[in-house]
């Protein structure tokens, strides 16, 4: 029986690509969780929702393919610091459209700036050109990319 080839991590595509984003979240998420007490997974969920008001959890799952308990824990501590408010859906009782309130809308606004810098100081490593590359080759990868149903 043939030996199975042996796996590169270090050259490994999907290994590459988790332990970039992995490390960006952290470097950012450093200072948003030190000044305004947020887990990754909330500022994610405040900063859809600051853009996309009145998803519901299983929609902010889908578009950050995010855990779906992960999301749910982050909108239940959210809602408990009154960051963000939870309607009822008519159409169906099991699920709340989710909204900042005023004081979430605060905390959002103060922390995309922080989250466009950053992003700026990263991108600058790279040229114009790499860039759009950059871009254009990540919207050529994610439709490969067959997301489990939230």
């Amino acid at each position: 029986m043939p030996k199975p080839p042996a796996l590169d991590f270090d050259a490994f595509l999907p290994y590459r690509l988790s332990v970039l984003a992995n490390t960006v979240s952290q470097d950012i998420s450093s200072e948003y969780e030190e000044r305004f007490n947020l887990s990754v997974t909330q500022w994610r969920v405040m900063a859809i929702l600051g853009r996309h008001a009145g998803l519901t959890a299983r929609d902010v799952a889908m578009r950050t393919a995010m855990d779906k308990v992960a999301v749910s824990r982050a909108v239940a501590g959210l809602a408990e610091r009154k960051l963000l408010s939870r309607t009822i859906s008519e159409r169906d009782r099991r699920e709340a459209h989710l909204r900042l309130t005023r004081s979430g809308r605060a905390i959002h606004d103060q922390i995309v700036p922080l989250a466009l810098e950053h992003e700026r100081r990263l991108l600058k490593r790279l040229t114009a050109e790499e860039r759009h590359w950059l871009a254009h080759l990540l919207d050529r990868l994610r439709p490969a990319i067959a997301l489990p149903e939230a």
